[in-house]
C-alpha cells in the first residue's frame, strides 16, 4: 500500500475510483460492442474491447504523466495552447469527418496512423485552464468589465462559437460550467447578466443564419437540434433515429429490472446502434440490474463528486481550486447527463458515460483532467519529497557536467604542453 502511495500520489481516492471505473468498462463494452462488429461485416468483438484496453491503458499512462507535472506550470501553457485549438477547431469544421455514424463531424484525422480524435473535448480542457487561471490573477480587471470581456468572455465566445455548429451540447455545457465557475469567483452579478444576454443574442443569430442556409455544413445541425428537442417534448413523437434509440434504450432498462439478465446477455445492443457509447447506461442496467448497474454506477460518480468537493475546499492556492471545480465539476455532470438521456429524462445530446463509454478522445481528455486534479490534491509533504527527489538529480546531474569539464580542461592542458620524450 505504501508502495502505491508512493507511486501514485495525490488524493488515492481519485486514483480508485478512476481505476474502478475504467476496469468495469471492459465488461459493457465488449458486451455492447457485437452491434459494430456485426455492422462491420465480419468485424469481431475481440478487435473493438482491445482497441478499448489500448485507449484505457493510454489513459492510466497520461494521468499518471500529468500528476507529476505542477499545475502551477498551466498557467502559461493554457494561453499558448487556445490558440492553438482555435485552429484545430476551424480546420474540424471544415475538413472534419464523420466517425461511428455519427451525423456531425467532430473528429479529425492524423495522417499515416489514422487516429483520430474530438477537438471540442480537448478545447473544453485548455479553455477551463484558462478561466481558471484569469480568475486567479485578474481581481481587479474582474470589476472593469470592457477589460474582463476582452480577457475573458472574448476567448469564451471564440471557443464555443467554433464548437456550436457542430456539437451544441458540448458547447452548452462548456458555456455552463465557465458561468459556474465565473459565478464561484465573485464576478459581478449585473456583467453576468449583460454576457448572459449577448450570448443568447449570439445564439438567436446564428439560428436566423441557419433557417436562411439550411443547406449549408456549418448549419445544417439546427434541423437536428430542432427535431430532438420537439421529440422530447412531444407526447407523441414522431419516428426518428433519436426516438428509436431513447425507445430501445428505456426497453432495456425495463428488461434489466432490479437484478438484470447478467454480464453480457443484453438483447436491446443489437438494435442500439450507440450501444457502446451514448446509451452505454442502459446496457449497464440491462445486464447488470438497477441496483448493481444503475444505483452503483452513479453512487461512483457521486462520491467522486463528492470527493472533487472535498479537494477544491483544501486546494492551496485559488488557481488550483477553480483548476478542480472547472475540470472535476464537468465529469460529474457529463454523466448525469448521458444517465439523463438514457431514462429519458433529456433529450438525446451524444454526451458519453465517462471512463466507461469507448472512445479514445473522451476517456484521454478526463483522464488528463484528472490528472491536473491529481495534482493539485499532492500534500506538502509529497510536494517537499518531489522536490528533494529534484534536488538531489539536479546534484547528480552537475557532478556529471562538471566531472566531463574537468576531463575535457585535462585533455586540452595535455593537448597544450605535451610531454618531452625521456632519451
Amino acid at each position: 500500500m505504501n508502495k502505491f502511495k508512493q507511486i501514485f500520489r495525490g488524493d488515492s481516492t481519485i486514483w480508485a475510483l478512476m481505476f474502478l471505473l475504467l476496469g468495469f468498462s471492459f465488461l459493457p463494452v465488449f458486451s455492447a460492442s457485437t452491434n459494430l462488429a456485426y455492422t462491420a461485416k465480419g468485424g469481431s468483438t475481440v478487435s473493438y474491447i482491445i482497441k478499448h484496453m489500448v485507449h484505457a491503458g493510454i489513459g492510466v499512462f497520461i494521468t499518471f504523466q500529468i500528476h507529476k507535472i505542477k499545475y502551477q506550470y498551466y498557467r502559461a501553457i493554457s494561453r499558448l495552447l487556445l490558440p492553438i485549438m482555435w485552429g484545430l477547431l476551424v480546420y474540424t469544421q471544415l475538413k472534419g469527418t464523420v466517425i461511428a455514424g455519427a451525423n456531425a463531424s467532430r473528429w479529425i484525422q492524423i495522417p499515416i496512423i489514422g487516429l483520430s480524435f474530438q477537438t471540442s473535448t480537448f478545447a473544453f480542457l485548455v479553455l477551463m485552464i484558462y478561466v481558471s487561471r484569469y480568475l486567479a490573477k485578474a481581481k481587479d480587471e474582474i470589476t472593469n468589465y470592457k477589460k474582463s470581456f476582452i480577457a475573458l468572455w472574448l476567448p469564451v465566445f471564440i471557443t464555443v462559437g467554433l464548437i456550436l455548429p457542430s456539437n451544441f451540447s458540448t458547447a452548452a455545457l462548456i458555456f455552463a460550467m465557465v458561468l459556474m465557475l465565473v459565478f464561484i469567483s465573485n464576478y459581478p452579478i449585473k456583467d453576468l447578466f449583460i454576457t448572459l444576454g449577448i450570448s443568447i443574442l449570439g445564439l438567436a443569430f446564428f439560428l436566423l443564419v441557419a433557417k436562411a442556409f439550411p443547406d449549408n455544413r456549418l448549419t445544417s445541425r439546427v434541423s437536428t437540434w430542432e427535431k430532438r428537442l420537439t421529440s422530447f417534448a412531444s407526447e407523441t413523437p414522431k419516428n426518428s433515429d433519436d426516438v428509436y434509440q431513447v425507445e430501445f434504450s428505456k426497453t432495456a432498462i425495463a428488461t434489466g429490472g432490479i437484478y438484470g439478465l447478467g454480464p453480457g446477455k443484453s438483447v436491446q445492443r443489437n438494435f442500439l446502434p450507440q450501444s457502446s457509447s451514448d446509451f452505454i447506461y442502459a446496457i449497464i442496467v440491462e445486464e447488470y440490474g438497477l441496483i448493481i448497474g444503475g444505483y452503483a454506477v452513479l453512487l461512483i460518480y457521486l462520491v467522486l463528486f463528492y470527493r472533487f468537493l472535498i479537494a477544491s475546499h483544501k486546494a492551496r492556492d485559488l488557481f488550483g481550486k477553480y483548476l478542480i471545480i472547472g475540470l472535476g465539476f464537468p465529469i460529474f455532470l457529463q454523466a448525469l447527463i448521458n444517465m439523463g438521456v438514457a431514462v429519458s429524462l433529456f433529450p438525446v445530446t451524444g454526451q458519453p458515460l465517462p471512463l466507461i463509454s469507448s472512445g479514445g478522445s473522451s476517456i484521454w481528455a478526463i483522464c488528463i483532467a484528472l490528472g491536473i486534479i491529481i495534482n493539485v490534491t499532492k500534500k506538502e509533504e509529497e510536494l517537499k519529497e518531489e522536490e528533494k527527489l529534484a534536488g538531489l538529480r539536479e546534484k547528480a546531474l552537475e557532478k556529471l557536467i562538471q566531472k566531463q569539464l574537468d576531463a575535457d580542461q585535462e585533455e586540452e592542458i595535455l593537448a597544450s604542453h605535451p610531454l618531452k620524450p625521456i632519451l
